[in-house]
């Protein structure tokens, strides 16, 4: 892909073929024009690794752990090669644009897209999202940072106004994105979906001009989320320069009508273009050819280094009496729906097919020595919606046929027989013939980027046939969620209809129905005929506000056997009892962590509460490995022994706890949110969530452990929090303030000895805190300004060092002159590593000697 003349095209190009080029072409992809020798420019998810083109049926990937997890490694130099491995994967996929990182502030823990961002804290938020973009950016592919701004709930998310003090804006939303431009340059910005103080951000001069173009001096190109332009000359107006996806809902001859009535000004217009077209050129630099075949990074370095972030993303929160590692020589027994169950990544446009998905059983397997020591008992069920099908069934009735369903798409209902009653079947005695037929390796498919060209209208059909040969005898319950209409069969007895008075859920960004059920008697042994008879999106009979329509449609099929919680968790209680190392998998997944949709609460759901409790009675020495993206309430943590905080780890997710739970590698990661004790403590607790169409950011500038500390009020993990299989100590703190020309450009440095008084290698995390001790306006108690991560051998010791300008340290905005202010006096200095012993913080200071003011980065 050869660069351009920008200037030279731009004089070129008609009004028509400029305004072609501020839109997609298709759900990835930008326009080209090939006479000005402009080519198409493809697009890809996202924060947890590159999807690829098609979210139905896409092509296997690398699945990194979520956004909570890269940052709780604090590990810059990773999270660099972490993002140059994601660059790769893009290059692979034949995507020249990569749609992450995203680091939206976490107010409450009850967001659905939590798990994709990255922090409660601007500064290590920013920091870290710098350090994968520059390791993206590094391999010639475009980081798009994300979402730009205050984009942090799902609730009504592109209709609420987000109503925020213009000090908290500038302290903790928009701070990760100045630090990020400041220290790694993204090539591209997404646009938030919601208002921001009554304009939508895309909308907002003030935010993309005034702030971004402005203040920061950021040269890009500035795209929409998704569906999120709401406007032609006003989003045009505002610098948005893309509108995605394509085609155009909002430009076209309607943008033409308004540059010839000088709604929209032909130097406006020609400024969007030029971004554009400097896109180009960027791009090429990344090698990728135009329309590039999709292809595979599959390899051992990148086997090796997912597994390496997972590991070093787990946090060792609770380890009484050394219980933590376990011996790979004696009995073990796995508890829980997640043990079997890689819970890899959350649900929504970060999901995508991994390439494989190692679940804990199988991590832990392959660690003891005895195979044969391993139990397992369910203990009970957690999911929201019916687990789904894909590793039960077959493509075929044979025992030895590959797991997955045949998908078979079709222009006219494919009769005869029973199905989706009311439509269009034909009266032939033979069935259509399909226009497409796929293997499927999910049950989960949403066809919002599906086009094929035989299918002559958005009315379509398709069947989805798998086979199930139960182990056991019993009542075995199927589930259902559509987009459009549906109904499941076995053995041609209908058991779910789905094609009447819907109900909206939350899959498929809203999109589609609450799972509806039905139970069949089946016999071990025998081989059942499962076929779903689809109808696509236009065929949905839900109806109402807030029902978002986009795609083609969707459907998502679960099952599982019905059992008493009672006999399962007593099941588990009395194994239990018999084995010393005792695991419970816990925790939540795509289905209850995932955009459209928030949580509720915070509880774990399901009977996992009871069964936990309940094991931990019979056992105390039980573990428990929790996999959730965000947090959530555990009131049995202190009955337990040992506690895991193990995220959504991705491909490698089993492998890496069990290198935890072994001890091969010493856990260090360090908590990047603060999890309270119940969601009432939390500060955003009365203001989460769309009301009357706005929501109030009440905290202000006290999110997370601002607030949390500030009231003095306890946390199950605190911020920065995590533990280790060995001992540090820190001594010889030395505070450096290095003058430069003006006081507002001078930097601090400081450093720290680092001693391993234990007998295992480590890594310590060490955090620099700024306490505010002579403010001319109420801030929070101490605020994260700086970190790094060092290795320590048993019984070495090295020196940590961190510089941070000194502006960034010790400022707080100033909304009366519309600047920060960097104000004179005293500010106290603490150094620390997250362990939690206070008689480990080493304490200094650094003077400020006059008060000033700036802008800018």
């Amino acid at each position: 892909m050869a660069s351009i003349d920008v200037e030279d095209v731009l004089s070129k190009l008609t009004l028509d073929e400029k305004i072609s080029l501020l839109a997609g072409k298709d759900f990835w992809h930008t326009v080209d024009i090939p006479k000005h020798g402009i080519p198409s420019l493809r697009t890809s998810d996202g924060p947890n690794g590159v999807r690829g083109t098609r979210v139905f049926n896409g092509v296997p990937a690398a699945c990194f752990p979520c956004g909570t997890a890269l940052v709780a490694t604090w590990n810059q130099e990773l999270l660099l090669e972490a993002g140059k491995l994601m660059g790769e994967e893009a290059k692979a996929k034949g995507a020249h644009i990569l749609l992450g990182p995203c680091i939206n502030m976490q107010r409450s823990p009850l967001g659905g897209r939590g798990f994709e961002s990255i922090s409660e804290d601007p500064v290590l938020a920013g920091i870290s999202a710098a350090a994968l973009t520059n390791g993206i950016q590094f391999t010639g592919v475009l980081a798009t940072i994300k979402h730009f701004v205050t984009n942090d709930q799902e609730h009504e998310r592109t209709a609420v106004n987000s109503i925020v003090t213009e000090r908290a804006l500038r302290e903790i939303d928009l701070l990760p994105f100045q630090i990020a431009v400041r220290d790694a340059n993204p090539r591209l910005f997404m646009t938030a979906y919601n208002q921001l103080n009554g304009t939508h951000v895309n909308e907002n001069k003030h935010m993309l001009q005034g702030i971004l173009r402005g203040e920061w001096g950021w040269k890009g190109a500035v795209m929409s989320d998704w569906f999120g332009t709401y406007s032609t000359h006003s989003a045009i107006n505002a610098g948005l320069d893309l509108e995605m996806p394509g085609p155009t809902r909002w430009r076209g001859g309607l943008l033409a009508h308004l540059v010839s009535s000088r709604r929209v000004a032909t130097h406006i217009l020609d400024e969007r273009v030029r971004n554009m077209l400097e896109l180009v050129n960027e791009c090429a630099a990344s090698g990728v050819k135009e329309n590039q075949k999709e292809g595979r990074m599959d390899t051992r370095e990148t086997a090796s280094l997912l597994r390496k972030l997972a590991g070093e993303s787990i946090l060792l929160v609770k380890n009484e009496g050394d219980v933590l590692p376990l011996a790979m020589d004696k009995k073990v027994l796995l508890i829980g729906p997640n043990a079997k169950t890689s819970v890899f990544c959350g649900g929504g446009s970060s999901s995508m097919a991994p390439y494989y998905a190692i679940s804990p059983w199988e991590g832990v397997e392959a660690a003891v020595t005895d195979k044969s020591q391993m139990e397992y008992a369910v203990g009970c069920y957690s999911h929201k919606e019916l687990p789904l099908v894909s590793n039960q069934f077959t493509l075929g009735p044979g025992s030895r046929s590959k797991h997955g369903l045949t998908f078979r798409a079709y222009n006219d209902a494919p009769g005869p027989g029973p199905g989706l009653e009311g439509r269009c079947r034909p009266t032939s005695e033979e069935k259509a013939a399909p226009v497409e037929e796929l293997e499927l390796d999910s049950a989960l498919a949403m066809f919002m980027d599906y086009d094929n060209p035989k299918l002559k209208s958005k009315t379509w059909y398709a069947t989805v046939d798998g086979y199930f040969t139960p182990d056991r005898s019993g009542d075995y319950e199927l589930g259902l969620c559509i987009y459009g209409s549906g109904q499941l069969f076995v053995d041609g007895e209908l058991i779910v209809d789905n094609t009447k008075n819907q109900r909206q859920g939350t899959v498929f960004y809203g999109c589609g129905s609450v799972e509806e059920k039905g139970t069949v008697a089946l016999e071990k042994g025998k081989t059942y005929h499962v076929q779903l008879e689809f109808g696509s999106a236009p065929l949905s009979t839900l109806d109402g506000d807030g029902i978002v329509r986009f795609g083609g449609g969707g459907f998502r099929v679960g099952g599982a056997w019905l059992r008493s919680m009672d006999e399962t968790i007593v099941e588990a209680v009395e194994l239990a009892k018999s084995v010393e190392e005792v695991v419970i998998c816990a925790g939540l997944n795509g289905d209850w962590e995932g955009e459209g949709a928030d949580r509720v609460d915070m509880k774990l759901p399901g009977r996992m509460d009871d069964l936990i409790a309940a094991v931990a009675a019979a056992n105390p020495k039980t573990i428990v490995v929790m996999q959730t993206g965000t947090p959530v309430e555990v009131p049995w943590f202190n009955s337990v022994a040992g506690f895991l905080q193990a995220w959504y780890g991705g491909n490698e997710t089993g492998n890496a706890i069990a290198d935890v739970l072994f001890g091969t590698v010493n856990p260090s990661g360090r908590s990047s949110l603060s999890w309270p004790v119940r969601v009432e403590d939390n500060p955003a607790f009365y203001n989460y969530r769309s009301e009357g169409g706005r929501v109030l950011y009440g905290e202000d500038v006290y999110i997370g452990y601002r607030h949390y500390e500030t009231v003095k009020r306890d946390v199950r993990i605190p911020f920065g929090y995590g533990l280790s299989h060995t001992t540090f100590s820190l001594s010889k703190l030395s505070v450096e303030k290095i003058e430069g020309a003006v006081e507002v450009e001078s930097r601090l440095r400081i450093s720290v000895t680092v001693t391993n008084t234990g007998s295992r290698d480590g890594q310590n995390v060490i955090q620099i805190f700024i306490l505010p001790t002579a403010p001319g306006i109420r801030r929070p108690p101490r605020e994260l300004k700086g970190f790094t991560k060092v290795f320590v051998p048993a019984g070495g010791a090295v020196e940590a060092c961190v510089e941070i300008e000194l502006k960034y340290a010790v400022s707080y905005w100033d909304g009366i002159r519309g600047a920060w202010v960097m104000e004179r006096g005293a500010y106290g200095i603490e150094v620390l590593d997250g362990v939690g012993r206070e008689e480990g913080v080493l304490k200094g200071s650094v003077e400020v000697a006059g008060s000033a003011w700036w802008n800018g980065l």
